[in-house]
């Protein structure tokens, strides 16, 4: 039996070796704690729903009991947590992007979903995800994530619907400077073909990267895997995306995840080892040229 696990790991691709992880990691947080998570029940199942249409195997039941939660908007805000611990706001964010990143899902609940957001958007345009002065982390966002993942929220639900709110977004991405490079990925995944945006983000990301490959959170910090996904997700060049990307794959542990990114660095937490080995399969699948 060991040796079948060892000649699995050394023949699957690195992208399968992290759903395969994730599809037994996803679905065990429910089921020994009785309720949903942003990290297990979002991130994670997120990856593996963008994983699935790219063709990777995903077990049906990985995914059963979040397809089940996503589909009930209206009890997101009553999940039992840890009040020190859990944020109404990024909840409904982090649940809200796993359910539209899942094609298959009904129309009708994703639209419930996108609305859902709405009474959490700032006046200025954001949503306003408290890092408490720190740069996003994958499973806390930060302003300029999530704002980026609930404006991608409602334009997959409907964007002539949401044009008023998407527009207040977009004029934030804009207006706003980024302060790391979380902030400056956050803010070019969304407006990609802003000229405003290129001019302030692209030089941050291109600048930053690291001599082995990777990215960190500001200009001459250590790589880490959260920062650098970020960034291979806003496709640089392509050198820069090979190095980045082998980064990546010299950093995946032996069981398929990843260490977590925390901030401050070098901290242990399950919520960001789950979210970080998702936006790293995330990464990993916008760069796999052979399902390109």
């Amino acid at each position: 039996m060991i040796w079948g696990v060892t000649l699995f790991l050394a023949l699957a691709n690195p992208e399968q070796r992290a759903v395969e992880y994730l599809s037994a990691e996803v679905p065990r947080w429910s089921r020994e704690n009785h309720c949903f998570s942003c990290h297990n029940n979002g991130d994670g199942a997120r990856a593996l729903f963008a994983a699935a249409r790219r063709g990777y195997p995903v077990p049906p039941e990985a995914l059963a009991d979040t397809r089940g939660w996503l589909t009930r908007p209206g009890e997101w805000d009553r999940n039992p947590g840890n009040p020190g611990f859990s944020s109404p706001k990024l909840a409904q964010i982090q649940f809200a992007t796993a359910l539209a990143e899942d094609r298959s899902a009904d129309a009708r609940t994703i639209l419930s979903a996108a609305e859902s957001l709405l009474k959490f958007q700032e006046p200025d345009g954001s949503w306003g995800v408290d890092t408490r002065g720190m740069p996003g982390a994958p499973a806390t966002y930060g302003i300029a994530l999530g704002t980026y993942l609930a404006r991608r929220t409602l334009e997959i639900a409907d964007p002539r619907k949401f044009a008023s709110a998407i527009a207040r977004a977009n004029r934030w991405f804009e207006t706003t400077e980024p302060g790391n490079l979380p902030d400056a990925a956050a803010m070019l995944l969304a407006l990609p073909k802003s000229q405003a945006v290129r001019a302030k983000c692209l030089p941050m990301i291109l600048k930053s990267q690291n001599p082995d490959g990777g990215w960190g959170p500001q200009l001459h910090m250590p790589s880490e895997t959260f920062d650098t996904a970020l960034a291979l997700l806003t496709s640089p060049p392509e050198n820069a995306r090979v190095k980045g990307r082998q980064f990546l794959l010299a950093q995946q542990l032996p069981s398929g995840g990843w260490m977590e990114t925390t901030r401050p660095s070098g901290g242990q937490s399950y919520a960001e080892h789950i979210s970080t080995t998702a936006w790293a399969l995330f990464a990993l699948l916008a760069t796999d040229a052979k399902r390109q």
